[in-house]
C-alpha cells in the first residue's frame, strides 16, 4: 500500500472551503465526501479532508483553534516558481488571504505563505535540489 496523508480541517463553511481549496488546484474526491464532509486531493498521496465543525467534534473532543491562531503550517510543493504565485494568487481571490508571512527566496528555494479562509496556513514551496549550495 503506498503510503498516504490525510489532513484533517475543520471548516466553518463546507461549499466556500470546497471552492477555495479547488481554486488552487485541490480535486474533490467524491467517494470520501458527503454533507459533512469532502476529500480534496493534492496528489496520490496527499489529501486534505475538510470537515464542517459538527463532523470534525465527532472525531476529538479537543476544540478547534479560536480565530487567528495557527495550529500548523502545511507546506506542499510546486512545479515552478510561477506555480508558487498562481497559487497565492488564487488564494487572495477565493477569500483566503495571500502572503501571511514574509515569502522566502533563496534561489534554489521559493515559498509564500497563504491562508485559507478559516485561517489554516499553507506553504506553496518551490524547490530546485541541484541548486542547492554545498557546505
Amino acid at each position: 500500500m503506498v503510503k498516504m496523508i490525510f489532513v484533517n480541517l475543520p471548516v466553518a463553511e463546507l461549499a466556500r472551503a470546497r471552492a477555495f481549496y479547488e481554486a488552487l488546484g485541490f480535486v474533490n474526491n467524491a467517494q470520501f465526501s458527503d454533507e459533512g464532509s469532502a476529500c480534496m486531493v493534492w496528489s496520490e498521496a496527499i489529501h486534505v479532508m475538510l470537515l464542517t465543525h459538527a463532523k470534525w467534534q465527532g472525531f476529538t473532543s479537543r476544540p478547534i483553534p479560536p480565530a487567528g491562531m495557527s495550529e500548523v503550517m502545511l507546506a506542499v510543493s510546486c512545479e515552478s516558481r510561477e506555480a508558487v504565485d498562481r497559487m497565492n494568487e488564487a488564494a487572495a481571490s477565493h477569500g483566503g488571504t495571500a502572503d501571511v508571512n514574509p515569502q522566502q527566496d533563496l534561489g534554489f528555494l521559493f515559498n509564500r505563505s497563504l491562508a485559507d479562509p478559516d485561517g489554516h496556513v499553507w506553504e506553496a514551496v518551490w524547490m530546485d535540489p541541484a541548486a542547492i549550495p554545498a557546505g
